[in-house]
């Protein structure tokens, strides 16, 4: 016998828009789900509404859970700045607010004003003294992967394998689509990109 589907809540109508979304976050959900928002909500300080309404798709949400948890992290000559860098320019290229405030968080401990308006692409990489000649690369892939189609060549393959080992590469890339998962996950479900 299958059980019946929780109601939705009521999705609170806010300045963000959120009460024209598609769906909302279901009344209840497993245990497990609501566990993991809850220790998400305390790490980032966001609203995670959209995250929450994968609950209605638990094999979703469990894939969504597992993409987050095996997210690209630090490795090798990829610290956490470099990350940093890599998923605000794709943020901000998406033009994701929900993105932009997750991704942001903490920016000012790991980037000066000026790194971070290259993110946004108020300023040339080029003319920022203080980004490194990799910095510089893994902004410009972040925004050429990130634009559709991509615009990448050979010439910025050659580029990336002379500055970058293989399993850096797949760190760049693997975190570009991760935020562009993200960002067309929030704004599939009909959510503002704001969250």
């Amino acid at each position: 016998m299958k059980r019946p589907r929780p109601r939705p809540r009521p999705v609170a109508g806010r300045a963000g828009g959120d009460a024209d979304a598609f769906v909302s976050s279901p009344a209840r959900m497993p245990l497990l789900f609501r566990g993991a928002l809850r220790v998400a909500r305390r790490r980032t300080g966001a609203d995670l509404q959209p995250i929450a309404a994968l609950t209605w798709s638990p094999r979703a949400a469990i894939g969504a859970t597992a993409l987050e948890a095996l997210a690209a992290r630090p490795v090798g000559r990829v610290d956490e700045r470099l990350l940093k860098l890599v998923r605000l320019t794709v943020s901000f290229t998406l033009t994701c607010p929900f993105c932009v405030g997750l991704n942001a968080a903490g920016w000012e401990s790991l980037l000066t004003a000026d790194e971070l308006a290259t993110t946004q692409g108020l300023r040339k990489a080029s003319d920022v003294a203080s980004l490194a000649a990799r910095e510089r690369l893994a902004i410009g892939f972040a925004r050429g992967v990130t634009q559709t189609p991509p615009a990448l060549t050979a010439a910025d393959g050659r580029a990336l394998r002379e500055s970058f080992s293989e399993e850096e590469i797949v760190v760049l890339a693997a975190t570009c689509a991760q935020v562009n998962y993200w960002a067309r996950l929030v704004q599939g479900l009909g959510y503002d990109p704001a969250g």
